[in-house]
């Protein structure tokens, strides 16, 4: 459930008390008039109606300077009432299980391109290279805990769902200058590492191959999954940083040790995993209904959904020709 406290004109209460009734608000509150003729209004909602909810509230309150509308978790509502906790049947229409906005925020907030993220890319590059360089596997696993390569990734999709320009814009800019430090941080350990660099989880990231684009579909898949459904995205940002933190660590292994032919094959792999991950994501954002909220919007997004997906397709089947040229 969420608690979804509004303040509105009083003149709002008759309307605020039609869009309650509409979904099945399981409680509602009224608060006395203030001063300023402004009333506060208490909503207890499931989960599958909070967004419809929003949506209406957005729709009569937006013409209201001073009108406000938070939304807060529900961590225990006693007595228990079974239709809040599962007991009831759900909107089989409504698919999506966390707001629009909350989702928004959270994934805006972790695709800043600010100085931790600098810093969390610095360092779980610093541990990727070596934990590459000495196959050792709990080290690697390490630097992906830390590599925070899952915002950006999920803002490119989330941006594209909601026809958000401005996000998209960041979040390219954000994943281009992680990709690009932890390659150019790489190349470092390539010129300067003293022992041979042949382990096994090295050279595993310079051959792509069609598995490779499995996980890279099942990691953006998950990723989004996680936001959609207000789960934890901790472990699922280890999943994605799977697929895109050692094959950048890779490429710059290989380019400053020159070994161009094996920088080739790890780019290739960070290309489709790159791909896949928005790929995935995208059709996750599609099937759980995230879109703008006015009509404009909802069809702007959808037309430029429609050439963002055709488009990661075309460059997903070119990538697989490249896989089964250097195949042959």
């Amino acid at each position: 459930m969420k608690y979804v406290e509004i303040i509105a004109s009083a003149s709002s209460c008759g309307t605020i008390d039609a869009i309650a009734n509409k979904c099945k608000a399981l409680h509602c509150w009224h608060g006395e008039v203030a001063d300023n003729n402004n009333c506060q209004y208490r909503l207890l909602l499931r989960d599958d109606a909070l967004q419809q909810a929003l949506d209406d509230l957005q729709n009569v309150l937006g013409a209201q300077p001073l009108a406000r509308i938070i939304v807060l978790p529900v961590e225990a509502s006693l007595p228990k009432d079974e239709q809040a906790n599962g007991g009831g049947k759900p909107n089989k229409k409504d698919k999506q299980a966390a707001a629009r906005e909350s989702i928004y925020e959270e994934v805006a907030g972790n695709a800043d391109l600010s100085r931790d993220y600098l810093l969390l890319v610095l360092l779980s590059t610093v541990v990727a290279a070596i934990g590459l360089i000495q196959d050792n596997v709990a080290v690697v696993i390490g630097a992906m805990v830390i590599a925070p390569l899952l915002g950006p990734n999920l803002a490119l999709s989330l941006g594209t769902a909601l026809g958000d320009k401005a996000l998209v814009k960041q979040a390219v800019k954000t994943l281009t200058v992680g990709v690009t430090l932890a390659i150019g941080l790489s190349m470092l350990f390539g010129l300067l590492w003293p022992g041979p660099l042949d382990s096994p989880e090295l050279l595993a990231r310079t051959d792509a191959s069609l598995d490779s684009i499995a996980l890279a579909l099942a990691s953006g898949a998950a990723a989004a999954l996680s936001i959609t459904t207000g789960l934890s995205s901790t472990l699922v940002g280890v999943m994605v940083a799977v697929a895109l933190l050692p094959p950048a660590s890779c490429i710059g292994i290989m380019l400053g040790s020159g070994r161009l032919e094996l920088a080739a094959g790890a780019a290739l792999l960070l290309a489709i995993n790159i791909v896949c991950v928005n790929l995935a994501s995208k059709v996750v954002f599609i099937y759980k209904g995230i879109d703008p909220r006015t009509w404009v919007e909802k069809e702007l997004a959808k037309r430029a959904m429609r050439r963002v997906v055709l488009g990661w397709l075309l460059t997903l089947l070119l990538l697989v020709g490249l896989i089964i040229v250097r195949g042959v």
